[in-house]
């Protein structure tokens, strides 16, 4: 058992001294915190945590081990990981070895055996910032410049696919463009089960190239970093949305759309990350729990005349999601439910799938 000494030093001058796991290599980036009880393997390997050191906050993680069909993306983005402890002997009919092994395989560094309930209220009561992974806190002069300097650049850049793949669905029944920004596998799969084949193209692909394979739709997908940084994909999604074809985003793809559409974009304070994150859909009425990853948020204030704010968070009445009431258009800040068959697509595909619907019907008048 590695028992090496690591520290986590934050931009205040707070350092958490724990033990090393993992690859060992230190790494500076922003520290943030999840919430989740499961899904260890979805966090590590989301692209939404691009360039983050990622705290969990339940305590014990690593208990069911390394699990293949629970990654959602082959590459891990995130730049550490920091847990209280880690399961040395996890047990599962499907584990294919221990979260050490995982983290070493992905060259990630790792920190165990520090007070993760702590940094987390320090991380809620002063907002996210920024922190080193380190195994000596002999040059903090250094340290101090490293963590003053860093900023994520080229997060959608370094996480979209590099070419355009097309996904075929068994009995298709529509075609859509997946505007990757850094999407979750479960996003493209789900769409699959619902029989939607899904034309998966890179983030700097233009809207007269999405155009070229009139799709039924354009879904804009989750992604890494402040939306605000792709202004020319920004551009070509206004484009896309005065073509008028029917168009959905999530995460990301949510705050693309309100950026396209006139409306801003801010940072939380310490943003929304796990699974249980409670959401008031205005229209009916009703309290969702959703699963999330965003440090960015639509500022609810700016919203143009056209955008009707659908869903809200529940802890701090941020924006949750968009109808556009002249178009055949919405968007969610939260994750999809996932799609278990065609019959049951869950709340948001069923909400696409409705859209795409009306699109079809109004072409045939």
């Amino acid at each position: 058992m590695n028992e090496k000494k690591a520290y986590l030093i934050l931009e205040n001058g707070e350092i958490f001294e724990g033990k090393s796991f993992g690859y060992e290599k230190e790494a500076v980036g922003e520290v943030v915190f999840t919430t989740s009880v499961v899904g260890y393997l979805e966090t590590l390997t989301d692209p939404g945590y691009y360039g983050q050191i990622v705290v969990q906050t339940f305590p014990l993680i690593g208990n069911y081990g390394r699990i293949s069909e629970d990654l959602v993306n082959e590459k891990v983005s995130l730049n550490a990981y920091i847990v209280r402890e880690w399961c040395h002997n996890p047990s599962n009919f499907r584990s294919e070895g221990d979260i050490d092994t995982f983290l070493k395989e992905n060259k990630i560094p790792g920190l165990y055996g520090i007070d993760t309930r702590k940094l987390t209220k320090i991380i809620r009561e002063n907002g996210v910032m920024k922190g080193k992974l380190a195994y000596s806190t002999d040059d903090m002069e250094k340290t101090a410049e490293e963590l003053k300097n860093y900023s994520i650049t080229g997060a959608v850049e370094d996480t979209t696919p590099s070419e355009i793949t097309v996904y075929e669905a068994e009995a298709e029944e529509y075609r859509v463009v997946l505007w990757n920004f850094g999407a979750r596998a479960d996003l493209r799969n789900s769409m699959l089960k619902a029989g939607i084949t899904v034309i998966d193209v890179p983030a700097q692909t233009t809207a007269e190239k999405i155009m070229g394979f009139s799709p039924d739709a354009v879904l804009l997908s989750d992604g890494p970093g402040n939306p605000a940084d792709n202004k020319e994909i920004i551009k070509e999604v206004k484009k896309m949305l005065d073509r008028r074809i029917p168009m959905s985003g999530v995460c990301m793809g949510h705050q693309l759309m309100a950026l396209a559409q006139g409306a801003e974009t801010a940072m939380l304070k310490y943003g929304h990350r796990g699974s249980s994150q409670p959401v008031l859909d205005r229209k009916l009425d009703r309290i969702l729990i959703t699963g999330q990853n965003h440090g960015y948020y639509v500022k609810s204030e700016s919203l143009p005349a056209n955008a009707e704010e659908r869903f809200v968070n529940v802890n701090d009445n941020s924006c949750e999601g968009i109808e556009y009431t002249d178009r055949r258009a919405f968007s969610v800040q939260f994750n999809p439910d996932p799609v278990f068959s065609k019959e049951e697509p869950g709340m948001f595909f069923g909400m696409f799938i409705d859209m795409m619907k009306g699109g079809k019907k109004n072409a045939s008048k």
